[in-house]
């Protein structure tokens, strides 16, 4: 007797279970999540426009989420929340507006889901992207510095130029962002899952 049919069946059975399992229950759990709208009638996440959308295809383009998560587990699956990182685990609501998610590979880094909330400052940012080690002693993140220029400083020092330990104020050269360090910025300051959504009470 043939086995043949079974087989097929079995194949079958698998595909279908699969498509259902990883394509179509996902799909429609996702389908119509809309922005949480707080008391102040302000909705999150916001949908990312301007030098915040330029930053994001800059952080994709230099291989961020290489090192980097941004995917706060919940209690239970790791000390994320002990750290810092998140004030609550990361929903599939915080990421309806990113095409595709950058949730990461792995994390030679901190997971950056919250870093617009931990880290406001833009000159910090400046400084960790110029040279990581100055502002997270022990890092190995690579220095981005050809997303900043160095020039002779003339009438005043610029607000965005960079403070190095090395320089102090007296120098004579300032490095200041180049507008990708600016977008760039602008995308890690807007990252902030830090709002209420329904699916954590």
């Amino acid at each position: 007797m043939s086995r043949a049919p079974l087989l097929y069946v079995g194949i079958l059975f698998t595909v279908i279970a699969s498509s259902l399992g990883l394509i179509t229950l996902p799909e429609k759990q996702l389908v119509g999540l809309e922005p949480v709208v707080d008391d102040n009638g302000v909705a999150r996440p916001v949908e990312p426009g301007g030098a915040v959308a330029e930053g994001r295809e800059l952080y994709r383009a230099l291989g961020c989420l290489y090192c980097h998560s941004q995917q706060v587990r919940p209690q239970g699956f790791g000390a994320d929340l002990e750290r810092g990182w998140g004030e609550r685990r990361t929903v599939a609501r915080d990421h309806i507006f990113d095409r595709p998610p950058l949730l990461g590979t792995m994390r030679t880094g901190p997971d950056l889901a919250n870093i617009g909330a931990r880290q406001p400052s833009e000159s910090w940012h400046y400084l960790h992207l110029y040279e990581p080690t100055l502002t997270s002693p022990g890092s190995t993140m690579p220095p981005f510095r050809f997303l900043f220029q160095e020039r002779e400083q003339v009438l005043g020092r610029p607000a965005d130029a960079l403070e190095l330990p090395a320089r102090g104020e007296g120098a004579a050269r300032i490095i200041v962002p180049r507008p990708e360090a600016k977008a760039l910025v602008a995308y890690l300051k807007s990252l902030d899952h830090g709002y209420a959504v329904p699916e954590v009470p």
